[in-house]
């Protein structure tokens, strides 16, 4: 289908054009265009149907955790154990409500993608100009082009005026690209310098233009991103495949304990029922049942606190993310810059001399007038105006609104001048030239002003204006303002030079084609730029410091891109900058090894920034990518992490990005990664403080089977202890203050969230709080009866989870001691359940339902002594360690 789309119409002639489309300069015909528009389709593009409501829930269902919960609530309730069943029935049926909640919100790149495309089109049908639907263009259509268009389709161009046309949001490139249809270009031109060719979503900033449709729909350039984001299937996040890998882990320990169970059953000759009733308990105490709610609420509220600070999540797992990143990939234009030419230097009079531009801050404090001529030619020899209805906006190509904004700087108001000195004649800008002139009558003196590229101008200049007035031009003056204006393109400078003639008598114009461009009076230089963000430099350089790699990706210029990456210090000496046509002829293989070192790619193609995040992805790294255009959008959905601008951004790129910045600064990303690494660690610490629980159960159970004792636990019991006594401290936990050196550490690769000393921590506290449960029970049952013994044992299982939450702030300061400060939602989450345990203990009715009993005195003593132990047993860790260290 993208036959279209591959053929190189850039380096054909006009006329091959029209022969390998069958058409003409008269256009087609209704009939041929009718025909065309049934086989080819609509000038659209297609999206793939959205996802059920049972295709999501059964996503949802094949989690290996929630099986298992499925598979104990589906045997709990065939044994007529109801309450089981109802508590697990619930647990799954609220992790696949907030599932499908978060899914709901997918993304809808194509549909934006779509709402881009020009509603209308000028096409010329049987020699006749018609205005149709954007939708109804084919293939071989004439189509006109003019000021403010939209471009319908992908056009070689079969003539142009003068043609600018911006495609940042295609190519990346800030400043809009000058068109000419009698270009013939070389088969390997990239798609940014393919001069004779428009691009459907680009809009015409300058002159005219009409052209051959060669691709329309899914064949267009904007079609191919299209299909690149079809191709890219929904990723999973670190975050994901860390909970899976917990959740694959249990499973398969799941299995082997139930199996080994019946076994040790069937050897001590157990009842079948009773047996399975103990299999269900341990598979219930397997599974963390509060782990997914608890991780997606301590997420929402990562969201919250983001969303205070202009980053919008726009899904859960997306925070934590971020937090992993070890690599952010940046594009340049309006995330690194303001996507705003600005004029930063001028030079004029003595500054050639010295071989120094001046700064534009300094240059208005002067204002001398020589600066005042210039900046008239400036603001008079201009086509661009003033957006009444937003503030700071322009109207027309981006370099002359620089100028506009440089004048206000001045003191110069635009509109007031071309007022008061009204345009009497002009000679436009073309492409051959490469500038233009326009005739004013200022103070009774008819006047020209001609602005444009420095090397076309200086040859028809015969004098300089310095400070001292006018003097004939020599060639020393040539040569240092030459030299200059290289030093100036070498930083990135977008150069214009200017000059003026006073005209009199037979030399003022009378009629189109006549030329004033000769025996000018050279005024100066201006050099502008999309100039970086101020916030930035600082932002990326936090980002180094907390280990993560910043790499500027851009359709612009390698000496553009590099010089804004120099001034941001994302570019150091050592580091590889990368251009496209470098990167083309590099293999997958040399691709991965120059990712590490390379920190600019510059000129490179949609496709080629999806093949870079793809690269750094298969090297390890955790790519976050930021961008706001069309030609961001399939390397944000391939990133672990998409982040749009939320000002400047398409709608594409939005849809695309699992996080937009609603104010576009850099400094918001250095917040989002330390808010992500808060909500990692605080998870880690959830997992801790909940799975140290689980395999207190289970070692707890475990033991009792072997050992063919009386069950210390019921099934009920861990679910309670699981739900209440668990989860409302593990949710306190998630909100826990981030360290204060928390950006000082370099990122955790997205590997496990299995840290060796967490695993350690897990089994050592998880065994000891199953010996005090154990000594509970046996205390207990000696004491009375095995009721009292599960009472007792469920007590020291509860109490020492609720206990053990406040160990779990930090794995190495003493519980008493905590720079960030007292957590008062671990206090709040630690007396409600105390609440709840009373409830069930003290009432009759829950403490029937939950079959426990009353206990004595001393029993409750016992219950409190072997409680505070587990809480003694991890600070005594604590206290080696810290002793370890420092010795």
């Amino acid at each position: 289908m993208d036959d279209h789309r591959r053929t190189p119409w850039h380096c054909q002639p006009v006329q091959e054009v029209y022969e390998a489309l069958r058409t003409s300069s008269e256009g087609l015909s209704d009939a041929e265009a009718a025909e065309r528009l049934k086989k080819d389709g609509h000038n659209e593009l297609r999206s793939k149907p959205p996802k059920t409501i049972l295709q999501m829930l059964y996503s949802q269902l094949i989690d290996p955790m929630v099986l298992i919960l499925v598979g104990a609530a589906v045997c709990s309730a065939v044994l007529r154990e109801w309450t089981e069943a109802g508590v697990i029935f619930a647990i799954v049926a609220l992790n696949a409500v907030i599932g499908i909640v978060q899914e709901k919100k997918a993304q809808s790149s194509l549909e934006a993608l779509r709402n881009m495309s020009a509603p209308t089109a000028r096409v010329l049908r049987q020699g006749d100009e018609s205005i149709i639907p954007a939708s109804e263009v084919v293939a071989g259509d004439i189509v006109f082009l003019s000021d403010g268009d939209m471009v319908p389709a992908d056009m070689r161009l079969i003539d142009s005026a003068n043609l600018k046309v911006q495609e940042a949001s295609l190519t990346g490139e800030s400043v809009p690209s000058e068109k000419d249809a009698d270009d013939l270009l070389p088969l390997d031109c990239p798609l940014g310098d393919r001069s004779n060719m428009v691009y459907t979503s680009s809009i015409v900033t300058y002159g005219r233009a009409t052209g051959i449709v060669v691709a329309t729909g899914m064949n267009t350039q904007v079609g191919g991103i299209a299909e690149m984001l079809e191709e890219q299937d929904e990723l999973d996040t670190p975050l994901k495949r860390k909970l899976n890998a917990v959740g694959k882990t249990l499973t398969i320990v799941g299995l082997i304990v139930c199996v080994m169970i019946f076994l040790i059953g069937a050897l001590y000759q157990r009842p079948l029922i009773p047996q399975f009733l103990v299999a269900i308990s341990l598979a219930i105490s397997i599974i963390p049942e509060g782990l997914p709610a608890t991780a997606t609420i301590v997420m929402a509220l990562g969201v919250q606190r983001m969303a205070k600070r202009n980053a919008l999540v726009r899904n859960l797992p997306a925070v934590e993310t971020l937090g992993s990143a070890t690599v952010i990939c940046s594009d340049k234009t309006g995330t690194l810059t303001l996507n705003q030419m600005t004029v930063t230097h001028i030079a004029v009079n003595g500054d050639f001399e010295a071989g120094a531009t001046t700064p534009i801050a300094e240059a208005t404090g002067q204002h001398p007038i020589v600066y005042k001529e210039l900046v008239y030619a400036a603001a008079l020899c201009n086509d661009a105006s003033v957006d009444p209805d937003h503030a700071g906006a322009i109207i027309g190509d981006p370099t002359e609104g620089a100028l506009i904004h440089m004048a206000q700087a001045f003191g110069v108001d635009h509109e007031a001048l071309e007022d008061t000195y009204p345009r009497r004649f002009e000679q436009p800008f073309d492409s051959d030239r490469k500038r233009m002139t326009t005739v004013h009558v200022i103070s009774g003196n008819w006047i020209s002003y001609t602005k444009g590229a420095v090397d076309e101008m200086l040859p028809l200049c015969t004098h300089i204006l310095t400070a001292d007035g006018v003097r004939p031009i020599t060639e020393g003056d040539r040569a240092n303002i030459l030299r200059l204006c290289l030093s100036m393109s070498e930083q990135a400078l977008r150069v214009l030079g200017f000059a003026t003639r006073t005209l009199t008598g037979e030399q003022i114009p009378e009629e189109d084609g006549d030329n004033v461009e000769y025996d000018m009076t050279f005024l100066g230089v201006t050099g502008m730029i999309d100039p970086p963000r101020k916030e930035v430099a600082d932002s990326v350089r936090t980002c180094r410091q907390a280990g993560i790699r910043t790499i500027m990706i851009t359709g612009d210029h390698k000496v553009t891109a590099l010089a804004i990456a120099r001034e941001l210090d994302i570019y150091r000496p050592g580091d590889t900058v990368i251009s496209g046509d470098e990167l083309d002829e590099l293999e997958d293989a040399a691709l991965d090894a120059a990712v590490k070192n390379a920190t600019v790619f510059a000129r490179v193609s949609p496709a080629d920034k999806l093949r870079i995040i793809q690269s750094l992805r298969r090297t390890g790294e955790v790519a976050a990518m930021t961008g706001d255009g069309v030609n961001d959008s399939p390397a944000l959905k391939a990133a672990d992490i998409g982040v749009a601008m939320g000002i400047t951004g398409t709608d594409v790129a939005k849809d695309a990005a699992d996080m937009i910045l609603l104010d576009d600064s850099f400094t918001t990303i250095a917040y989002a990664i330390k808010e992500g690494r808060r909500v990692y660690r605080n998870i880690q610490k959830v997992i801790q403080f909940l799975l140290a629980g689980n395999i207190a159960e289970i070692t707890t159970l475990f033991a009792a089977t072997i050992f063919n004792w009386e069950a210390p636990l019921l099934a009920v019991h861990i679910l309670w202890v699981n739900l209440a006594t668990a989860t409302l401290p593990a949710l306190a936990l998630g909100v826990d203050p981030a360290s204060k050196n928390i950006m000082k550490h370099p990122p955790v690769k997205s590997g496990t969230l299995f840290e060796k000393d967490l695993v350690c921590r897990v089994i050592t506290q998880g065994i000891f709080v199953a010996a005090m449960t154990t000594l509970a029970y046996w205390i207990g049952a000696r004491m009375d009866n095995p009721t009292t013994g599960q009472t007792m044992a469920f007590c020291v299982l509860a109490f020492s989870q609720m206990l053990r939450a406040f160990n779990q702030r930090s794995n190495t300061e003493p519980i008493w001691v905590r720079a960030e400060g007292i957590n008062p939602w671990l206090v709040l989450s630690f007396l409600v359940s105390a609440a709840l345990m009373a409830c069930i203990l003290l009432l009759p009715s829950p403490q029937s339902a939950f079959k426990l009993t009353g206990l004595s005195s001393v029993q409750w003593i016992a219950v409190l002594m072997l409680s505070l132990s587990s809480v003694l047993q991890i600070e005594v860790v604590k206290w080696f360690k810290r002793q370890k260290q420092h010795g």
